[in-house]
């Protein structure tokens, strides 16, 4: 391949039913034909009904794995998902600096589907302080936006914007503020650079089988990066690809069940 393999790395948790963290970033990666890389940065026991147990890696060894694969392979795109801590979200962010590692997606990854923790309290500090403004691109949720600017709930198409463009003003090169918590017959995500703020609809699909969804929305989005698309592009092919995979989805579990990662 003319000017060498499309390659990303996820830094992100493991989730031992698939559907979600490493395991759904490395799935959208190979769906995409990007080589995939990772650095784990936690490990859940979990399936599609919920979190049983988490127990997080030591910062240093997370470090560990960034710098052997930084200083090995050619790395295009880089994303994160769950990094748990204050520690490892500031060794992260330090390894991204380290390594000159970009475009950068995060992926604010707070509370899993089932409702359970996925990053401690002090850590949002962290995140927010020491790698949102490393950030091509941060891809949080309604909630996790608004734990982001430590401001009040997030509804209309109008406080989207109005948070896309505060993280932005974070140091984020540009974000997606994803509507999948709101109500309403279209899913909206409002995508917000420097320049311009545009809004993204989708038909809302009735279905349990969202597991997933936001590792794999940001993976889709930095495989789409690794090949040198620009980020309104790589968003727009992102979510025309979720879109699919949750419509269908396999229907695996007695819970929120994972989506189509072959669609």
């Amino acid at each position: 391949m003319a000017g060498g393999w499309p390659t990303a790395l996820t830094i992100a948790g493991s989730d031992s039913s698939g559907g979600a963290g490493i395991q759904a970033d490395l799935k959208t990666f190979h769906h995409f034909g990007v080589y995939g890389a990772s650095a784990l940065t936690l490990v859940t026991a979990q399936n599609t009904q919920g979190v049983r147990r988490v127990e997080l890696l030591p910062a240093s060894l997370v470090a560990a794995q960034i710098d052997a694969v930084a200083e090995d392979i050619p790395l295009r795109a880089v994303k994160t998902g769950a990094l748990g801590s204050a520690a490892i979200t500031e060794a992260v962010a330090a390894a991204v600096a380290r390594h000159g590692l970009a475009p950068l997606v995060v992926d604010p990854v707070m509370v899993a589907k089932g409702g359970d923790a996925l990053l401690d309290a002090d850590a949002v500090d962290a995140l927010r302080r020491a790698l949102v403004p490393r950030a091509a691109l941060v891809t949080p949720n309604l909630p996790e936006a608004a734990a982001l600017l430590g401001g009040g709930a997030i509804e209309s198409e109008c406080d989207m914007q109005e948070a896309a463009r505060a993280l932005c003003a974070l140091g984020a090169g540009a974000a997606l503020v994803k509507g999948g918590h709101a109500s309403g017959a279209d899913v909206l995500d409002v995508f917000c650079d420097r320049h311009q703020c545009v809004t993204l609809r989708a038909p809302r699909i009735d279905t349990p089988h969202t597991h997933g969804t936001g590792c794999t929305y940001s993976a889709a989005i930095a495989a789409r990066l690794a090949f040198g698309d620009a980020l309104e592009p790589a968003v727009r092919a992102a979510k025309a690809f979720l879109a699919r995979a949750i419509a269908t989805a396999p229907g695996l579990g007695r819970g929120h069940g994972p989506v189509n990662h072959w669609a």
